[in-house]
């Protein structure tokens, strides 16, 4: 079933109302009819069910949508502990490689991206940018089948984001060279209560001494992604593999046969 992503602005009384790009989408590119169904989401964590209708008291040719089912939030009710949430921190490589990223890390389920401006950092993005990185975040949310949108926040210095880092939170800084434990390592031997993991990711060339300095200080454990120098759109996405894997094998119920 088609799947895509809306506003919670947009719902009233069951109806939801479609914007024009919406309307075009849904009739016209994947031509559903009136009482078709599809599945929405709101970034929230709902799912819905809704069907086609014409909108009668618009002008003619006007569609919204008719919620059927309100299916609920995303936590497995065999299961109800909440995972942790992901956050990545990732300095902006060159070009449009951090679109790739953001896609990538969506379907592997990040929660938060936040871009950072390192002393390596050779990009100046636009505002344009930061709402094209939205934009793939929220198709690939719908793509892949997730019931929320990953934030994506505005690009920052190094040092401002980590002023804003929770305490309470599991932090690791990549680092390509250095005799660092493993991720995978870290991730299998650590048991931890926390509710956000945090992973940064550096720039072409990496870290420079004074950033690594700044993450120890703010209680980061430097870790290493193996052997191979890894390019800056490849490191998130190993990482990000490596974290859902250990929190499905930690959230998964057991079965006993």
């Amino acid at each position: 079933m088609q799947r895509i992503a809306i506003d919670p602005s947009q719902i009233h009384d069951r109806e939801i109302a479609l914007t024009p790009a919406q309307q075009h989408y849904l009739t016209r590119v994947i031509r559903l009819q009136t009482g078709a169904q599809f599945e929405v989401i709101d970034g929230s964590g709902k799912l819905y069910v809704a069907e086609i209708a014409l909108d009668r008291s618009q002008p003619p040719g006007t569609t919204t949508a008719r919620i059927v089912t309100i299916v609920a939030s995303d936590i497995d009710l065999a299961n109800p502990r909440l995972p942790p949430a992901i956050t990545l921190i990732c300095a902006l490589p060159k070009g449009n490689n951090f679109d790739d990223i953001v896609r990538a890390c969506t379907e592997l389920g990040v929660t938060t991206i936040l871009p950072a401006i390192s002393d390596r950092t050779l990009l100046d993005p636009s505002p344009q940018k930061l709402q094209r990185w939205r934009k793939i975040a929220q198709e690939a949310a719908e793509q892949s089948e997730r019931r929320t949108i990953p934030t994506i926040g505005e690009p920052q210095s190094l040092q401002s984001i980590f002023s804003q880092i929770q305490t309470d939170s599991t932090k690791y800084l990549c680092e390509a060279r250095g005799d660092r434990p493993h991720l995978l390592q870290c991730l299998q031997t650590q048991t931890s209560t926390h509710s956000q993991i945090i992973i940064a990711i550096g720039p072409e060339g990496g870290w420079t001494p004074s950033e690594i300095d700044r993450a120890i200080a703010c209680d980061f454990q430097l870790v290493s992604l193996g052997r191979q120098i890894l390019r800056t759109i490849t490191a998130p996405i190993v990482a990000l593999s490596l974290i859902t894997a250990a929190i499905d094998a930690n959230t998964r119920p057991q079965v006993l046969i």
